[in-house]
């Protein structure tokens, strides 16, 4: 009875049967879809409606003011707002694959709401649709194509990055008799194409050019494209219903109607019929044999799925789809499939026959199939009683078969689980296996969490770990933990969006009880939202929870905490963070407000101090005064006008400048001895002071503007070649120059201006503290040899003697004085040194053998 029953629902079409439960009573109360314009999301998605601006409005039945409603498909009312586009009347309504509503008015302006009706952006189709104006236009997944009253084509093929493009000119005079289009994904070119019924041809539009198809076979009333976008069904002037292929190669099927009268709708069910809709019938047509006719005394919307039509009416939503062949396998009348005995074998056993054990032995063999079957047609029904009768034959024919595995009925347990939790009245998405297949578990979740159905979206996301499709992946746990931080950071935000009575307070500790169920959300994203929604304390309160200084630092900035905002920053030590409140409040708070807020912060104060020396020097002077910081400040400009003078043009041709400037860095020499911490810096400025003082002298004397600035060697240097030895001795005294390095600079002086004889003076006033090698030195970087010979004999070290005989190419001498030193590297070093004089060879090897150094070559 149960099996006669079922199949009793079911219409046979040629070869396959067909049924069309019911899946929602609608909920919208007194909703009339022909004074409406209807949009409808695949996938179980909500509709849209609006008052079709061109109906007559009854008087008093309703507001004259036009709603956008938005319901569930059970009709369940999500939201409503009051439509005041400008812009012409709508011209068309559709959703686009990520559940946002498109309203294309006739001046070419595109609206987009969200699934709360709420306007989230809009978009034009450009100048020329604005000035021509939009009379149709055509929806799929993720584009539209517009068209205007010229009759140009616009097209818009993705919509998350609108850009409309011009397709090229069909070259009409008239509106097209229908209008279709295929979607790039199917087209060669990877470009929509838009197929125009025009005379008895369709032309082919696309951006590259028209091309002409299907000559003789029209003219063609409606056209509508399958889901895999290869076939074309359409409904010709005649009364014949036609499938051709997209590229109208032929004939695949044709059937002739009863009336000539174009269909208000035409669709595909499945890939297997086509249906047509005329004012109370909707006829069902297939490859062969009688279509199925069904009647309705009310208007119908056809709602094409990727395995069946939902048809909406006024009272009722209905899926109209082919019935599997797992289950028409086992509800077939007169069955004797082994899931149909499996079946029977479940009847039996619960009514305690002995006939199902002679049933389980009749199927043995096949036993697997026949479970699979049963789990399979639990996966197509919509009717829970049914769905959990097949799982228990299933699981009944699994006691008696070990080898069937046992995930797959988990598997088919979970998904039904979750499809019988969307499909409730209450959320109103009635998706079948297949369509919840194509559409993919992620997808499913982002629609529950837009709909504000965390709960169930959380349910759903502890079932996946055992669904197939997440099985042996290894980013499993990945996955489930960004879905969930996703989903809880939803409903937060929601959560704050719709609890406007509620207090801070209490508002954080609900909040706080479910966020704390994912380690890594982001409470800065949450309290950035409370911040919009005008909640600045909560706010404030929700991202003193972040532990992330990157992501807390700038929000406290944004609504207002920067006191808070430069405590954190310093906690975590990145001066990237430190250097952003900083610059923030020094916009933000008055010069003295500023000064002693970063004060009081010894990173900051000291990031700040660092910044404006390099950058803003102006500024040094009132953060140090404003601080009590006075010596410092005082010690800072110092030095600040000593450079400042210093880089004038001026200050280096001996002018007055030089006094001020002196006395500038005796002030700060001053400033620094007055703390033990800076005896080092007292120390410098003064002998700084010291030196320019005395430069400043000498270039006063000697009337050249050449010795401010210079080091203490090259000052002595240079007096000693302008012949002012008194100077020379003065800076020497002053700075207490040490009377080795007297003689090195004195020595390279005299041998600049080639002095050699007062050169050769000096050298013998008495024997030199280091010896004679400043002079040898001075002689050979003058490129005097012979007056190096006067000095090298005096060297006592052989080795530099050596040395020096080879810088001047003597290589015998150097060999002896080489050989003195007894020291073998120094004599292989000078060989290859004079390598390139044979002679001097010659004597290495010579003086090899003598000394016996054959082993240090």
């Amino acid at each position: 009875m149960a099996a006669v029953s079922v199949a009793a629902e079911w219409e046979l079409l040629y070869n396959r049967y067909y049924r069309k439960p019911e899946l929602y009573s609608m909920r919208w109360g007194r909703m009339d879809l022909s004074r409406h314009r209807v949009a409808c999301a695949p996938f179980g998605g909500p509709i849209a409606a609006i008052r079709d601006d061109s109906k007559i409005v009854q008087l008093l039945a309703e507001s004259a003011r036009r709603k956008l409603l938005i319901f569930s498909s059970s009709g369940q009312p999500l939201a409503s707002s009051l439509w005041d586009r400008s812009g012409g009347r709508l011209v068309g309504m559709a959703w686009a694959d990520d559940l946002s509503l498109l309203c294309v008015v006739q001046d070419g302006s595109v609206y987009r709401f969200d699934i709360r009706a709420e306007l989230i952006g809009q978009f034009s189709m450009g100048s020329e649709c604005f000035e021509q104006g939009i009379i149709d236009c055509v929806f799929w997944g993720n584009g539209m194509v517009c068209i205007t009253e010229n009759y140009q084509i616009f097209c818009v093929p993705d919509l998350k990055n609108p850009k409309p493009c011009k397709l090229a000119d069909p070259g009409l005079d008239e509106y097209p008799l229908c209008v279709a289009v295929i979607e790039p994904q199917y087209t060669m070119s990877g470009n929509v194409e838009v197929l125009l019924g025009v005379g008895d041809h369709v032309l082919v539009v696309d951006e590259d050019g028209v091309q002409q198809l299907g000559v003789g076979v029209g003219p063609l009333q409606k056209m509508a494209v399958s889901q895999n976008g290869k076939y074309l069904a359409t409904f010709t002037h005649d009364g014949r219903l036609l499938v051709i292929p997209t590229d109208f190669s032929r004939i695949i099927f044709e059937f002739t109607c009863e009336s000539a009268l174009p269909p208000e709708q035409l669709a595909w069910c499945g890939m297997d019929s086509v249906l047509l809709y005329w004012d109370e019938l909707l006829l069902m047509v297939g490859p062969s044999g009688d279509p199925v006719r069904y009647v309705y005394d009310e208007p119908l919307l056809l709602i094409p799925e990727c395995d069946g039509v939902r048809i909406l009416s006024n009272s009722s939503l209905e899926f109209l789809h082919r019935v599997p062949d797992s289950t028409v396998s086992i509800f077939q009348i007169g069955s004797t499939s082994p899931a149909a005995l499996l079946y029977d074998a479940l009847d039996h056993f619960d009514r305690r026959s002995a006939k199902a054990d002679e049933n389980l032995r009749l199927i043995r063999s096949s036993l697997p199939e026949a479970v699979e079957a049963c789990i399979d047609a639990a996966g197509h029904e919509f009717d829970v009683s049914r769905q959990r009768t097949l799982l228990r034959a299933a699981s009944y024919g699994r006691a008696f078969c070990s080898q069937f595995p046992r995930e797959r009925f988990q598997e088919m347990c979970k998904i039904l689980r979750v499809l019988n939790a969307v499909r409730n009245y209450e959320i109103g998405i009635p998706l079948s296996i297949q369509q919840y297949k194509v559409l993919t578990a992620p997808v499913l979740i982002g629609r529950l969490i837009n709909a504000n159905h965390h709960l169930v979206a959380l349910r759903f996301l502890s079932t996946l770990t055992l669904i197939h499709e997440f099985q042996g992946h290894e980013l499993t746990f990945l996955f489930m933990n960004l879905f969930q931080e996703v989903v809880i950071m939803h409903w937060a935000c929601a959560k704050i969006t719709t609890s406007a009575p509620i207090q801070d307070v209490p508002l954080l500790e609900s909040l706080l009880d479910k966020l704390k169920l994912c380690k890594g959300i982001s409470y800065a994203a949450i309290a950035a939202h409370a911040d919009n929604c005008g909640r600045r304390k909560l706010a404030a309160l929700l991202v003193d929870h972040e532990p992330r200084a990157s992501k807390q630092v700038p929000l406290l900035l944004s609504i207002g905490e920067e006191d808070t905002a430069l405590v954190k920053a310093t906690e975590s030590g990145d001066t990237d963070l430190v250097y952003l409140v900083v610059f923030h409040i020094w916009q933000k708070r008055p010069p003295l407000d500023f000064f002693g807020t970063i004060n009081a912060r010894p990173l900051a104060r000291d990031l700040f101090v660092k910044y404006v020396r390099c950058y803003r020097h102006e500024f040094l002077k009132d953060f140090f005064l404003s601080t009590g910081l006075t010596s410092r400040c005082c010690i800072s400009f110092c030095w600040k006008e000593s450079w400042d003078i210093e880089k004038n043009p001026m200050a280096s041709k001996g002018t007055p400048l030089h006094g001020p400037r002196i006395k500038l860095i005796e002030k700060a020499q001053n400033l620094f001895a007055e703390t033990k911490e800076h005896l080092f810096e007292s120390k410098a400025a003064e002998e700084h002071a010291k030196l320019l003082r005395i430069q400043h002298e000498i270039e006063v004397s000697t009337k050249q503007a050449i010795f401010m600035d210079s080091s203490i060697s090259d000052t002595i240097r240079t007096c000693i070649v302008l012949g002012n030895h008194r100077a020379a001795m003065k800076v020497r005294t002053e700075f207490k120059v040490s009377e080795k390095r007297w003689y090195w600079l004195k020595a390279f002086a005299l041998s600049t201006i080639r002095d050699w004889d007062a050169l050769e003076k000096f050298s013998k006033e008495k024997r030199p503290p280091g010896g004679y090698k400043p002079f040898v030195e001075a002689c050979i970087d003058a490129d005097e040899k012979a007056e190096a010979l006067k000095y090298i004999p005096k060297l006592t070290e052989p080795r530099e003697r050596s040395e020096a005989y080879a810088r001047i190419g003597m290589a015998k001498e150097a060999a002896d004085a080489a050989s003195q030193a007894k020291d073998s590297e120094l004599f292989g070093r000078l060989k290859l040194t004079l390598a390139q004089n044979a002679a001097a060879t010659s004597i290495f090897d010579t003086l090899r053998d003598r000394l016996s150094f054959q082993g240090v070559y």
